[in-house]
């Protein structure tokens, strides 16, 4: 996977990456708190965990938005037929043509030998979700298959079949949750960000307009990331202790997570229209992420073209030149076919590659980050680990069976005040758009600077006007409350 800083502890790191000690004092009054005072629940996720609606919601506005694709051919492993599944009166295929269905295949869990947590050995599944829009606009799971390979011991589970389905949405859930965190959230948001920040640092000095660009989407990073290795993922860290995933394989599945990734699913515009999922309804991690993106896209298009007058001024700049090289050798491993540039041969190209810099470290973080606590503080919505195998035939579930299932007391209690640390604002938190340190100090970037604040302000206006009207109200990519940086 990406390669790591060198670092022995947090006072070797260099002075100007470390905590301030305002940030110090957060994470140790929070960390105090981790063991006792956790009195909330999410009151509308407790009341409507059971719900199919707001099951399929979750995979789209949920913490994992990354999952759900458009469904145009059913995979080979999941044979639904027609006579399992209620369309009112429609055919599959016709409502595959339609842009009706939707797939959700977490293969890459595939054969990961789960963890022992208390002494017992845990379950994680590989499931095949089938959803569909209907004509409501509401998004609902149709059939579930919890195994990669089909067999009689591996049955679909339908919306008929009671506490089974209930159980087969739970293994789900549980599913997401350990894709998330590997994958979703720590590969593609903190590692990346330090590879961005880490190149930063090493090839490009504090003159360059790179520098002065992006230094603001580093803030902490680096140190969070040292914790995160030390304290969450380590061999004595909270994931083991909490999560399926957590086990001797979790190297493994960080390799095969790893693998999926790509330029093109970092670009929220490409990711979307590669999914074909640009006309589902409700859909607002895709509505605020695609303003955000234009947004950052329109300031650092104008800043750079500022310093850049034409591409040939671009592809002689050997320090920016350096700082895309290290990122493709140091953070894709010098893999040509994740799609990651080498070099840069036009202000196109670094315009967009610096976009995803900013929008990965900012609004994608917050995206997957921010509400963790919010879908995860109720446990039998998100269970970081099962510690009963599902069911091999339809009708043996019952509610005694499914508490038997999840999770035991300390598991969820850690597991649960970890996604409530994870999911606070810190004290000293930078919003998107902020340039505290007023690194530069030509008018024009400064002028723009004040218009990317202004054109955020503006789509701040507009989500919460939305989220007047929604019973689940989406803020995660509200400028607002957006970091500048993965600093949590």
């Amino acid at each position: 996977i990406t390669h790591c800083m060198k670092a022995k502890d947090p006072f070797s790191l260099p002075y100007e990456v470390r905590f301030s000690f305002t940030k110090r004092d957060f994470l140790a009054e929070r960390l105090k708190l981790q063991h006792g005072n956790l009195c909330f629940f999410p009151d509308y996720v407790r009341d409507n965990w059971k719900e199919d609606d707001f099951f399929g919601y979750q995979f789209l506005n949920g913490v994992n938005p990354m999952m759900i694709r458009r469904c145009s051919a059913l995979p080979e492993n999941f044979p639904v037929t027609e006579d399992m599944v209620s369309l009112g009166g429609q055919s599959l295929a016709d409502e595959m043509k339609k842009g009706n269905l939707f797939l959700c295949d977490y293969k890459l869990l595939d054969g990961v030998k789960p963890n022992v947590i208390n002494g017992k050995k845990q379950y994680l599944m590989a499931p095949l979700v089938l959803l569909r829009k209907t004509s409501h606009d509401k998004l609902l799971p149709i059939a579930i298959q919890l195994k990669q390979s089909p067999a009689e011991d591996n049955p679909i589970f339908l919306p008929t079949d009671g506490f089974d389905w209930l159980l087969a949405k739970v293994f789900v859930r549980s599913a997401d949750f350990n894709e998330h965190q590997l994958g979703t959230h720590l590969l593609r948001t903190h590692l990346l960000a330090e590879v961005f920040a880490v190149s930063l640092l090493r090839n490009v000095p504090m003159v360059h307009p790179l520098y002065k660009l992006l230094v603001p989407y580093t803030r902490y990073t680096i140190q969070i990331n040292y914790l995160a290795r030390n304290l969450l993922i380590s061999e004595s860290g909270v994931f083991p202790k909490i999560a399926a995933s957590g086990g001797d394989d979790m190297k493994t599945l960080l390799k095969r997570l790893w693998s999926s990734v790509t330029y093109s699913s970092l670009c929220i515009p490409d990711d979307i229209a590669e999914r074909g999922l640009e006309d589902v309804p409700n859909f607002y991690y895709r509505d605020d992420g695609l303003k955000l993106w234009g947004i950052i896209h329109r300031f650092v298009n104008d800043v750079l073209s500022f310093y850049y007058k034409n591409d040939a001024e671009v592809q002689k700049d050997s320090e920016l030149q350096k700082w895309i090289s290290d990122i493709f050798e140091h953070g894709f491993l010098s893999q040509t076919q994740t799609g990651i540039p080498q070099s840069f041969t036009t202000v196109a190209e670094l315009v967009k590659f610096v976009t995803m810099v900013i929008f990965t470290c900012s609004g994608q973080h917050s995206a997957v980050n921010s509400g963790q606590f919010d879908y995860g503080g109720w446990m039998p919505n998100t269970p970081s680990s099962l510690q009963q195998p599902p069911p091999t035939t339809k009708g043996t579930t019952s509610e005694a069976t499914l508490l038997q299932t999840l999770p035991d007391i300390n598991t969820t209690v850690t597991g649960m005040s970890t996604l409530w640390l994870l999911s606070k604002q810190s004290t000293d938190i930078v919003t998107l758009g902020q340039y505290p340190e007023q690194h530069f100090g030509e008018k024009q970037p400064c002028e723009l600077i004040k218009r990317f604040e202004a054109e955020l302000k503006v789509l701040t206006a507009e989500i919460k006007a939305r989220n007047v009207a929604l019973k689940v109200p989406y803020r995660y990519l509200d400028p607002l409350v957006v970091e500048n940086s993965v600093s949590l």
